[in-house]
């Protein structure tokens, strides 16, 4: 038996757009053109050819631009394009299906996203710091190790950048192993960790033993 769909309420979300509340519900953002050209109105009845108009072709259609239109301007990873259109009220099934769509394409892709991230930062940050930043844009570890492994010719290239990133800011700190005192050296340890810079080669920049600090 079909349900007869009576609009319940309508919220203003901004100067253009309104929140659409079906049976008391939301059902979905539409801009204020829009809500003139359905003939929608609170307590009126949306009609099932309106309503399969609006969720089948009208915003699909605009989550789909919405993702083109993000990416263009700057890359993105799936998690994140996923927190926009979320933003935008989108539906579970459509945001899904414009996920899809910008994938089918390879506009998004996060390995891709984390290879270029490395290879841009690789000279200033340290990998730990890169794979921290990285997963909170949601990037998984599985994708992070591979994308790591692409990025570096082998182990020793990455431990010499890590070692230039720490004699770099060594300098800035004006650290003197022989003038700075052990309490120094212990509060610039930790901020060389903080950095995410291993254990192994902050003793190395900074000429500590094995067994110090």
């Amino acid at each position: 038996m079909n349900t007869t769909r009576v609009i319940t309420r309508i919220e203003e979300l901004d100067k253009k757009r309104s929140k659409i509340y079906i049976n008391h519900e939301f059902a979905f953002v539409l801009y204020k053109g829009e809500l003139r050209q359905y003939k929608l109105e609170t307590e009126g009845v949306v009609e099932d050819d309106i309503y399969h108009e609006i969720t089948q072709r009208v915003l699909p259609k605009r989550a789909k631009k919405r993702c083109l239109n993000l990416l263009q301007k700057r890359p993105y990873t799936e998690f994140k394009l996923r927190e926009k259109l979320k933003e935008g009220y989108y539906s579970q099934e459509i945001i899904e299906d414009a996920i899809d769509y910008v994938k089918s394409f390879r506009y998004l892709d996060d390995y891709d996203y984390a290879c270029q991230y490395i290879f841009y930062h690789k000279e200033v940050e340290s990998r730990k710091k890169m794979e921290e930043k990285l997963a909170i844009k949601g990037i998984s570890k599985e994708v992070l190790n591979k994308a790591f492994g692409d990025s570096y010719e082998d182990e020793d290239e990455q431990q010499e950048l890590e070692l230039k990133q720490a004699r770099e800011l060594l300098g800035k700190k004006k650290y003197d192993a022989e003038a700075v005192d052990w309490k120094e050296k212990q509060k610039i340890y930790a901020f060389l960790i903080r950095k995410g810079i291993s254990v192994s080669i902050i003793k190395k920049a900074m000429s500590l033993q094995e067994d110090a600090i």
